[in-house]
């Protein structure tokens, strides 16, 4: 699991601790060695540390409860705050938490239109020296501070808003308009755990966590895709445990390219250690985009080139070092990669002085010329270029300019023609652009040349990534039916979602049959290869799970939950939804709302629930109420209760959620901003309007859109499906009514993409795996029981996972506990050194099975 902390610094969230990064993703806690006797002030302490836990969803393993034991007061009390302190930031329960209504959801008025009357006449009308004029009393009109609005103590009750009651702006905490609330009922210490309850395992002594933290590295650095933002930062952290002059750690294939620019840059930040360093930069860089996004990311921009900065100066090792990567690639691709970036190189060319050292690094200098289209004349430099040019195969002067073939565009034209074989044969020099391409040859190709595009795909699959074969399957796969639509995710800074009209011609059924089967059958070619097991467990869940792909843009959250992916809701009537945040000096006043849009079966709009409607249906939705500022240090928070069963009866089929920048100030310029859901035990449930052992999921709203869709909730399936995407706004004065019609389309598009196929699930890899290695899997249904398949004799690995799921199953005999096991919970004893992936890890020890993430279950299927 991820967890996700709330930041101070506008525009960027705040790197968590290493301790905070091991306790988050191992479920570790590193407790000192003490040579102390254990007391009985430790025994009450550590009781009292676990009440403290539990009230957070958290507990303590039996290894832990007696290491902490072993300290002595003054060492269990540092233990203890900086662990809770942990725990309280990842949830969100580190900043208070008031609602504008602080007896919400009891005190929301039922009368939204009047409670806004009210609201209109007090500030159009109200005057300190005649009577009220909603009540008519004398004396009883004051002006609040700081907005100074005119309010009657009589007509709106002190005790209940925590801020002002015309304009919703936070007050002064000591405004003599804000009476002493109620203290709300404490939370009842029986209410239901949390479904992401976790068990805190003892990591070892603080000195220790250096070998853990280079376990996470070792992880991090074999994905083969681009790391999420909180995975990104943990690296970051996570390497302040490596040296620099010692790198036995760095293994010499970075997978992917945007983490291995992280790294890259990060190495160079120390100039003593150079002579370590630069070799094995050299070494790693293999295209000039690598040169780039090292560029890139050393200069304070993004791995994935969305953004390039204004790149700092380079010192002339550096310089040197980078030229003579540059130097060692074919220059006819290292042009064609930097055409795709052409400004940015124009302004890298001016750091690197590639000319200079033409003698030194002469490909380099070529590549350059033909970029800059450099006139090459007779001078020692044009005469260095033209011999350059003469030995390269891809080279040429025109017109005293160099020119490179270029690879990309002969594709296009090759395709533009319908020439279909011409274009097999140059995208089978690259295998995962002939699998991006590969919709477009089966529409081009007829039918007597889909059998060289299979043929050539046979060959193709094996060596393309993870991620560009399970997507090419999701995609192709539902070719077959004509669609309305296309839903397209381009690449950028933020989750923003393209709806596309569908121009494209259906694939006959049975070519997309044996698309489908060339790529599948490569997928369990792959799981093959892994070390073999006798036993798999799949939870049959999991086939709402979404396998990640893309995951540069997912939020920072407690629970990392791939975008798309639907999970069954816990037997509660209640969710409470919750949105925080906090100014700051560049944002200015800041008016978040959070907003709900419900729709029936056909995506038409039945309501919402908004700072315009504060109630539906009585109380099937109940909104806390509109805060119009969020002040340092407090902030403001605004909460909606969701009563399922009320919301059925009221004839709901989806809640949409969406937190709206009402101002249009991005998230991005907040101090902080996060949201989340909590479950509650049933409607109208006592206790703090904020528990933290309640929180189910909660993530960080830091992107630059001022819209974000977080999720949608099933009301009939009872369900809920993590969207994590941005809506594209303009102007101000957002609302659910201003955008209701596009929100709909929204959210029925992305229904439809995620329940047809065209995503991979993470219950399928766990299938393909279990199938390639296990000799016995045994599938876990929701209601507890379970399926048993043994692999048959003559039954092949494509057979056998065909059969996983199916009625057609095996006798259960007496079987080891799983060394592979696919769960929602890790709730069941595994055999040690397990790989176990869990949704929530639950009694999941990182100390005793290898827990992997989605991502990891992902990467498990490695190119040849």
């Amino acid at each position: 699991m991820s967890s996700t902390t709330a930041t101070s610094v506008v525009g960027t969230a705040e790197r968590r601790s290493l301790d905070a990064v091991l306790l988050a993703r191992r479920g570790a806690v590193y407790v000192p060695v003490s040579q102390a006797a254990a007391g009985i002030d430790s025994a009450a302490g550590v009781a009292l540390l676990e009440a403290d836990l539990l009230d957070l969803g958290y507990l303590l393993s039996a290894p832990l409860r007696d290491a902490l034991g072993r300290l002595d007061r003054e060492e269990l009390q540092r233990t203890g705050s900086a662990l809770l302190a942990d725990l309280h930031r990842a949830l969100g329960s580190d900043r208070p938490h008031t609602p504008l209504f602080r007896e919400f959801p009891a005190s929301t008025p039922h009368d939204t239109f009047r409670f806004y009357v009210d609201r209109v006449l007090s500030y159009l009308l109200q005057d300190p020296e005649t009577p009220c004029v909603l009540c008519g009393e004398y004396g009883t009109v004051h002006a609040v501070s700081p907005c100074a609005h005119l309010v009657c103590r009589s007509c709106f009750d002190g005790a209940d808003f925590s801020a002002c009651p015309i304009c919703h702006r936070r007050i002064d905490a000591d405004d003599p308009f804000l009476q002493p609330a109620r203290v709300r009922s404490a939370a009842d210490p029986n209410r239901a755990l949390p479904a992401r309850l976790r068990i805190l395992a003892h990591g070892g002594p603080p000195a220790d966590r250096s070998e853990d933290a280079g376990r996470e590295i070792a992880t991090l650095l074999a994905r083969p895709g681009a790391l999420s933002p909180q995975d990104t930062d943990d690296l970051t952290t996570l390497l302040t445990t490596r040296d620099r002059n010692d790198l036995r750690w760095l293994p010499e294939v970075i997978a992917a390219r945007e983490t291995k620019a992280r790294v890259l840059a990060w190495l160079l930040e120390d100039p003593a250690g150079y002579p370590t360093t630069l070799p094995a930069i050299v070494a790693r860089i293999d295209t000039a985009t690598d040169v780039l996004r090292l560029l890139a990311v050393r200069s304070g921009g993004d791995a994935g080139l969305v953004e390039i900065p204004r790149f700092r100066s380079l010192p002339r090792p550096v310089r040197r070092t980078l030229l003579a990567a540059l130097d060692a690639l074919e220059p006819a691709q290292a042009v064609q990669d930097m055409g795709r970036h052409r400004r940015a190189w124009l302004h890298a060319a001016e750091l690197l002085h590639p000319f200079e050292s033409a003698d030194r690094h002469p490909d380099a200098a070529l590549a350059f010329a033909a970029l800059r289209r450099t006139r090459v004349g007779g001078d020692a430099l044009g005469l260095g270029l033209r011999a350059t040019a003469d030995r390269s195969s891809h080279a040429t002067l025109r017109e005293s300019t160099v020119h490179v073939s270029n690879w990309g565009s002969q594709v296009e034209t090759a395709l533009a023609a319908d020439d279909v074989a011409t274009a097999l044969a140059l995208l089978a020099q690259r295998p995962g652009e002939l699998l991006r391409r590969l919709d477009h040859l089966l529409r081009t190709a007829d039918d007597t040349q889909h059998g060289a595009v299979i043929a050539a795909l046979r060959v193709a699959a094996p060596r393309v990534a993870p991620a560009v074969l399970f997507s090419t399957l999701g995609a192709v796969r539902t070719r077959a039916r004509k669609g309305n639509g296309r839903v397209v995710f381009p690449k950028g800074g933020a989750t923003r979602v393209h709806y596309l009209d569908e121009t494209r011609r259906p694939l006959a059924a049975d070519l997309v049959a044996q698309v489908t089967e060339v790529l599948t059958r490569e997928a369990l070619r792959r799981a093959e290869l892994a070390p073999a097991v006798d036993t798999a467990l799949i939870d049959a869940e999991l086939a709402g799970v979404v396998a990640p792909f893309a995951e540069r843009t997912a939020s920072r959250a407690l629970v990392t939950l791939p975008r798309g992916s639907e999970i069954t809701l816990p037997d509660s009537l209640t969710l409470r939804l919750f949105l925080h945040w906090m100014e700051s000096a560049e944002s200015g006043r800041t008016d978040l709302d959070l907003s709900l849009a419900m729709f029936n079966d056909d995506w038409v709009e039945v309501g919402r629930c908004d700072y315009t409607s504060l109630r539906f249906a009585g109380s099937a939705a109940v909104h806390s109420g509109d805060l119009t500022s969020a002040p340092a240090p407090q902030g403001a928070t605004e909460f909606v209760d969701l009563n399922l069963e009320g919301l059925a009866d009221a004839g709901v089929r989806y809640v949409m959620a969406i937190a709206f920048s009402y101002n249009s100030v991005p998230f991005e310029e907040l101090a902080e901003a996060f949201a989340g859901v909590m479950v509650r035990d049933r409607p109208g449930q006592e206790g703090p309007v904020f528990d933290p052992r309640s929180v189910e999921q909660r993530f960080d709203l830091t992107s630059r859109a001022r819209a974000a869709v977080p999720l949608i909730v099933d009301v009939y399936a009872r369900t809920l499906r993590w969207l994590d995407v941005v809506h594209g706004v303009t102007g101000t004065n957002h609302s659910v009514a201003r955008h209701v019609s596009e929100l709909g389309v929204l959210g029925s598009a992305l229904t439809d993409l995620y329940t047809s196929g065209a995503r991979v699930g993470l219950g399928e890899l766990a299938t393909w795996q279990a199938a390639g290695r296990a000799r016995t899997v045994i599938v876990r249904h929701a209601d507890a029981t379970t399926s048993t398949y043994h692999r048959r004799t003559l039954e092949d690995t494509y057979a056998f996972a065909a059969r996983l799921g199916t009625p057609d199953t095996d006798p259960a005999n007496d079987q080891p506990h799983p060394e592979l096991a696919y769960l929602l919970r890790g709730d069941i004893a595994l055999a040690p050194g397990s790989e176990t992936y869990a949704l929530h890890p639950a009694a999941l020890d990182a100390t005793k099975v290898r827990l992997l993430s989605a991502t990891d279950v992902t990467a498990a299927f490695p190119a040849s």
